[in-house]
């Protein structure tokens, strides 16, 4: 039915959060798009298997578009935090700040 991953190759790939190259096999997939099971046209991106491990697994729905709608990327650090937060509040109510 499917090919085995096995006949891919030994191809390397770069850690988009380290940088490190490594084997394909010793990397995961990461999709932004945080669906990684619809593949049709897809191109991933890949992380070593370490800072896979330290990355975030919580949902993110919603996130890519809170991003866009506060202009993230046009912001300052402490812009950001603010007009993030605030919007966070707005939308789903006060956050909880225990540890």
């Amino acid at each position: 039915m499917w090919g085995s991953r096995r006949r891919r190759g030994n191809d390397t790939v770069d850690c988009i959060a380290c940088g490190d190259t490594v084997s394909r096999s010793d990397a995961r997939e990461y999709d932004k798009e945080g669906d990684r099971w619809d593949r049709k046209g897809k191109e991933f991106e890949y992380l070593c298997k370490e800072c896979h491990t330290d990355l975030c697994h919580q949902p993110r729905d919603e996130l890519e578009g809170l991003l866009v709608d506060i202009d993230a990327g046009g912001l300052t650090e402490m812009e950001f935090i603010d007009r993030y937060c605030r919007t966070v509040e707005d939308r789903y109510g006060p956050v909880d700040h225990e540890r």
